[in-house]
């Protein structure tokens, strides 16, 4: 028995390769520095992110980029001792690859491609060859031959399959399996009709036929089932032999609204006499599957608290776009996270003062002790909770008509309003903020005295739905002037982030 979903939050487009007994996964990041998270596994259930494909501003240049534009849809494969990696940058237009010997270490350059469709997948044949295949216009998916060392093409690109009539066919993998060549794809647009399909070949390049029961993985007519927009899938067989998919889906609550983003899912596969993959016997997928898995194991689980004692962040943390490295320290206050505000805020497309990691659980709490004392008007620093630009909740210390106070104010598009708002003497301050599905709750604690609760405000407001976004919601730290640098840094002692069943 294990749960769905298997890396809950922002996590989507997974893709998987194995190598041995270890198993690699990416995820799309989006707008989001580091890029591209990748994970280790030896049972395909349990996870631990071991870092990030990109960690250079030379390898992601995301200055400026649209909220949900960035990174799309990665792929990870794996060849003759080297692991690589392949995705798109919306924003700096093209396709690239970068590849490595140590998954859990630097990732070379990008090797560019000269093709603009996206969700690019490589594809290795047994003959040596490499292989491209990605979305492309006219709608429907495109291979062409390349060059591994250049990323040069070999041949002339080509359509080789239109799906099933599905909108948005895109999200290829190519595998060479049963003497056949299977290419699976999404269908139907990463929303509530997405869905899973396959077709194979006596050749990469086609004719492909159709899997008869097509498709192979969707929620779309399970209405109000806890899972949705199943779809965005990759194939792996585990070391013993059985088959498996990984998937991205969401979790709808309170009607049709998710803002914890589209999550890594896990499902069986089995093949029928003819040799067509069927997922969980054409029965769905479920938050809790009653099916035998690899022998667990579990890693150690990461501490509630970071305590920022260490000379680089947890790899949870992420910036918004490619950070400054003048907005923060951990060394200049050593124990505390440190951020210098500048005059950007949470309401801009570009990359303000802030250290944010994602919601992974509808029910947690999340607190950060905070010693800022603001000393103009404008100036503030707190926790924030982000799904873009124009959705945002926070909570935070500011200088306000002469007085420090604690605010919570709520961004809903064009709706900006400070929703509660106290005076406070000097001295630190404690920040809290307890999510619930539907519901999140600001409050505040001095020293030795109770929580007060300040303000709420609605998950809804943040969801994709309302935000129109392809990512989750993060939680987070941040410091800014409103315009202005802040002439007194925000210091953090320590965040937690506490699941709460």
């Amino acid at each position: 028995m294990y749960s769905n979903p298997v890396i809950p939050g922002y996590y989507p487009d997974p893709s998987v390769c194995r190598v041995g007994e270890d198993y690699y996964l990416v995820t799309s990041s989006n707008e989001y520095f580091p890029a591209v998270p990748i994970f280790l596994s030896r049972d395909l259930v349990h996870w631990r992110q071991v870092g990030h494909c990109l960690t250079r501003t030379s390898q992601v240049p995301l200055q400026k980029c649209a909220s949900s534009q960035g990174i799309f849809a990665p792929t990870i494969r794996y060849h003759d001792g080297i692991f690589y990696v392949i995705t798109t940058n919306v924003s700096a237009g093209g396709n690239f690859y970068v590849y490595t010997d140590d998954p859990a270490g630097e990732w070379s350059e990008p090797i560019w491609i000269d093709h603009k469709g996206i969700d690019p997948s490589l594809f290795f044949d047994t003959d040596g060859r490499a292989y491209v295949s990605t979305e492309g216009q006219p709608a429907g998916i495109y291979l062409f031959e390349i060059d591994l060392k250049t990323g040069q093409r070999r041949t002339e690109t080509r359509c080789i399959w239109k799906g099933t009539g599905g909108r948005f066919p895109e999200a290829p993998h190519l595998y060479s399996l049963n003497n056949s060549y299977y290419l699976m794809i999404a269908e139907g647009g990463t929303e509530y009709g997405h869905m899973v399909t396959v077709a194979r070949s006596t050749t990469p390049w086609g004719p492909f036929e159709p899997c008869p029961h097509n498709p192979i993985l969707t929620h779309r007519d399970r209405g109000f089932h806890p899972i949705q927009g199943a779809g965005h899938a990759d194939l792996v067989e585990a070391h013993d032999g059985s088959w498996w998919l990984v998937f991205l889906a969401f979790r709808p609550y309170g009607g049709n609204f998710h803002h914890l983003g589209r999550e890594t899912f896990l499902a069986p596969v089995s093949w029928t006499g003819d040799a067509w993959p069927v997922v969980n016997q054409h029965r769905g997928v479920e938050l809790t599957m009653d099916i035998p898995t690899l022998p667990p194991h579990p890693w150690p689980s990461e501490p509630p608290r970071d305590d920022f004692n260490h000379a680089t962040l947890r790899l949870c943390w992420n910036f918004l776009r490619n950070p400054s490295a003048q907005d923060w320290s951990l060394a200049d206050r050593p124990g505390w996270l440190r951020l210098y505000g500048s005059p950007l805020t949470l309401d801009d497309q570009d990359s303000p003062a802030c250290i944010v990691r994602r919601q992974q659980h509808f029910s947690c709490k999340v607190r950060a002790l905070l010693d800022f004392t603001p000393l103009y008007e404008g100036e503030e620093a707190g926790l924030v909770i982000l799904t873009n630009e124009k959705h945002h909740y926070e909570i935070a210390l500011t200088y306000l008509d002469s007085d420090r106070c604690i605010i919570v104010r709520r961004r809903i598009g064009d709706l900006v309003a400070i929703v509660a708002c106290q005076t406070i003497d000097d001295g630190l301050v404690e920040l809290e903020i307890q999510a619930g599905a539907g519901m999140y709750t600001f409050a505040y604690i001095l020293r030795g005295q109770p929580s007060r609760k300040l303000a709420t405000g609605a998950t809804r407001y943040l969801s994709s739905e309302v935000a129109g976004s392809f990512t989750g919601v993060y939680l987070g730290l941040y410091a800014t002037g409103n315009g202005k640098a802040n002439r007194t840094p925000a210091d953090f002692d320590w965040f937690e982030y506490y699941p709460e069943f």
